[in-house]
């Protein structure tokens, strides 16, 4: 019995043949993401916080993706524990988070070495969904119709201010303020701004520096008093209020949501998941949404939000002084 080498013809054409099935067959498993639904870890309960703005982008980008974003609340630890399960996460494309100012700027920037991961090593830019304004606040009863005159009184006398926990954003945000002033305010921290603006409304405290956003309606209702905000430029929700830059103390930290996913997950997934972000936030729904109480949608895709990221660290970082850490590790 005879055997028939295959020609050398025979064996190119066979290994053309094959190297177009590969081909073939590469961006059919890429485009069949996403199979199942992908989870969005927020690191707030359900209806706290950032919770809102993650389900307003979860239920936008599931209507374009074709598969259900579910969003899965992990609260506690300031948004470190959602952080600390995205980036230990399979990194396939379906467990991502919604980062915030909190857990990927300000908890580097403070205490990188009691949190279990890092920024931005562990983690893959999606794209930033949008920033808020911090804003000192105070009662409507007040004496201090401006914030000059609130800083100014500050000079020489005792005053105070509220925040929602030592080391947060907001209170870094304060203390910048007071540094660029050059003015000494008593910190006192509350767990939650609703124990903090009683206090404030009841004289206990002067001020409450906060993210603006969920207190616009307090302010539209005559109930608290906004004196000056973060940022740039005055927010075109609330135009009447202004910069705490145009009074020559510029703070430009915001409070801000984006998307990220754990280290090493495919680019491709990474830019479509970035490429559905940006739809949603071009959507009148999405917009409206977020401008509604003074935060603003900011596109910023991928390596343009790392780098965004990565800068903010360094500006919390710049605020550290002695004391500013001895209270933080307190």
């Amino acid at each position: 019995m005879h055997t028939i080498a295959p020609s050398r013809r025979h064996l190119c054409a066979f290994a053309l043949a094959a190297a177009g099935m590969l081909a073939l067959a590469a961006p059919a498993a890429q485009a069949a993401y996403p199979e199942q639904p992908v989870k969005l870890v927020v690191g707030f309960p359900p209806g706290g916080g950032g919770d809102l703005y993650g389900r307003l982008i979860a239920n936008a980008m599931g209507r374009t993706l074709g598969q259900t974003v579910v969003v899965d609340n992990r609260a506690g630890a300031g948004g470190n524990i959602a952080a600390d399960i995205v980036a230990k996460a399979r990194p396939d494309g379906y467990t991502i988070l919604l980062a915030m100012s909190g857990n990927l700027a300000v908890s580097p920037a403070m205490k990188p070495q009691s949190l279990p991961y890092k920024v931005p090593d562990d983690f893959t830019a999606i794209g930033l969904i949008l920033e808020a304004p911090h804003g000192l606040f105070v009662s409507q009863g007040s004496r201090f119709k401006t914030a000059r005159e609130l800083l100014d009184a500050a000079r020489t006398q005792k005053l105070s201010f509220a925040s929602t926990g030592t080391g947060g954003a907001a209170h870094i945000g304060m203390e910048m303020v007071k540094q660029k002033a050059g003015v000494e305010m008593l910190h006192v921290p509350y767990k939650g701004s609703g124990p903090a603006i009683t206090d404030m409304l009841g004289g206990q405290v002067d001020s409450f520096f906060a993210t603006a956003s969920p207190l616009v309606g307090q302010v539209r209702q005559g109930q608290l008093r906004l004196l000056a905000i973060t940022g740039e430029k005055r927010n075109p929700a609330i135009p009447e209020v202004p910069t705490f830059k145009e009074l020559g103390v510029n703070v430009p930290v915001t409070q801000w949501y984006g998307l990220v996913a754990p280290a090493g997950t495919p680019q491709a997934v990474v830019k479509l998941l970035s490429d559905h972000l940006s739809r949603a936030l071009a959507t009148p729904e999405v917009r409206d949404a977020i401008r509604k109480d003074a935060a603003t949608e900011h596109d910023l895709p991928m390596n343009g939000f790392r780098s965004f990221v990565v800068d903010d660290i360094a500006r919390y970082k710049a605020a550290i002084t002695p004391s500013l850490m001895k209270e933080i590790s307190q």
